[in-house]
C-alpha cells in the first residue's frame, strides 16, 4: 500500500478511535442534582466567601485582562442570531447649559451574542433540564419561570487558563481537534498548576484569532473538548468552563449522531455554566495561566444566557 494512503488510513484509524459517543442518562440516574433538589445554581453554589478570598490572594500586580468581545452587529452570529443597534438622537434640552441627550435601541437575543454565559435554561435532554424541571412546566412567552440567568449571581473564584495550543506547539489548532483528557493533564502539568473545586477552567485553543480575520471559518467547524475530556472536567468540580470558541466543544461533534453533547453533559446533567466566546490571546501570549477571575452576567429575568465583559486579574 503507498505511504501516502497508509498514512491516511492510520489517521482515520486514529480519529475513530478517538471518537466516542454518548448517551442521555435517564431522568432517574441524574435526578436530584448534587445540590439537592428544586436548586437553581449548580456550579454556582461554589460562589462562597472564602471562594472571593482565595482569589483575590492572587492578586499581586492589580493587571486587568478583558476578556469579552465588543459587542456590534458585523461580529460572528450563530444561526439567525443578529444584533442591530439605532442610535437615537433625543431633544436638546432646555436650559442655558445646551445639554443633548443620545440614546440607543438595540435589537438582539441579548443571552446568547458576543461572550457569552450558558445558564440552565439553555439546553434540555428532550423536555427535561437541569435538576429535572420539565419545559412546559417552566417556559413562557415571558420568560422561564425557573432556571434563568437571573439565578447565577456574580461569580469570582480562581481561573485556570489551559493551553492546549501551546501545549500542541500551534498558534491555533486544526478545525477538527478533539481535545482529550491527556490534552488537558498535560496542559496542567507543563504549566505546574493543579485544579481545585469551584475554579473557573479556560482551555485555550487559538480559535479566537479567527473572530474578526475570517468570521464564515469562525463559525464553521471549530476544535474543543470532547465527551472524555468534558467528563474529565465534571470530575475536577468546577464552577465553569470556558473557550475562545462558539461552544467550547468540538463541533460538530465526531459521531455524527449526536449533537453537542458536551453542552447536556455540562448544563443538564451536572449543572455547570459554559462560557463561549472568550478572548484569551493576551493570557496565553503572556502565559498567564493562573489569576482571580470574575464576572456578573445580565439580570435577565428568565433568559437562557447573557452576553458578558468577564475579566481577569493578577
Amino acid at each position: 500500500m503507498p505511504r501516502t494512503i497508509t498514512l491516511a488510513v492510520l489517521l482515520l484509524a486514529a480519529a475513530g478511535a478517538r471518537a466516542q459517543s454518548w448517551e442521555p442518562p435517564a431522568d432517574a440516574r441524574r435526578c436530584p442534582s448534587k445540590w439537592g433538589a428544586g436548586d437553581q445554581r449548580g456550579s454556582g453554589n461554589h460562589m462562597k466567601p472564602e471562594t472571593v478570598l482565595r482569589a483575590a490572594r492572587l492578586i499581586r500586580s492589580g493587571e486587568v485582562f478583558e476578556l469579552g468581545h465588543v459587542l456590534s452587529p458585523s461580529i460572528p452570529f450563530f444561526g439567525a442570531r443578529h444584533l442591530d443597534i439605532t442610535v437615537k438622537r433625543t431633544v436638546m434640552n432646555p436650559g442655558a447649559n445646551r445639554r443633548g441627550s443620545n440614546e440607543e435601541w438595540v435589537a438582539t437575543e441579548l443571552g446568547q451574542v458576543g461572550t457569552q454565559f450558558d445558564a440552565f435554561a439553555h439546553q434540555t435532554i428532550g423536555d427535561s433540564l437541569y435538576n429535572c424541571f420539565k419545559l412546559d412546566e417552566i417556559a413562557t412567552r415571558t420568560g422561564f419561570t425557573k432556571l434563568g440567568v437571573e439565578n447565577a449571581g456574580f461569580l469570582m473564584t480562581r481561573g485556570v487558563l489551559l493551553d492546549v495550543a501551546a501545549l500542541k506547539g500551534v498558534d491555533t489548532l486544526l478545525e477538527t481537534y478533539e481535545i482529550t483528557a491527556e490534552d488537558l493533564e498535560a496542559a496542567l502539568a507543563r504549566q505546574n498548576l493543579t485544579i481545585q473545586p469551584g475554579d473557573a477552567i479556560f482551555i485555550n485553543t487559538g480559535w479566537s484569532r479567527l473572530w474578526s480575520a475570517d468570521k464564515s471559518r469562525y463559525l464553521g467547524r471549530s476544535p474543543g473538548i470532547g465527551i472524555a475530556a468534558a467528563e474529565w472536567l465534571v470530575r475536577q468540580d468546577p464552577m465553569l468552563i470556558g473557550a475562545d470558541n462558539p461552544s467550547v466543544e468540538i463541533s460538530p461533534n465526531p459521531d455524527t449522531r449526536i449533537s453537542l453533547p458536551v453542552h447536556q453533559i455540562m448544563l443538564v446533567v451536572h449543572g455547570i455554566h459554559l462560557l463561549e466566546n472568550l478572548k484569551l490571546e493576551q493570557l496565553a501570549a503572556r502565559r498567564i495561566h493562573e489569576f482571580a477571575f470574575m464576572l456578573q452576567p445580565l439580570k435577565l429575568q428568565g433568559a437562557t444566557g447573557s452576553t458578558v465583559a468577564p475579566v481577569a486579574i493578577r
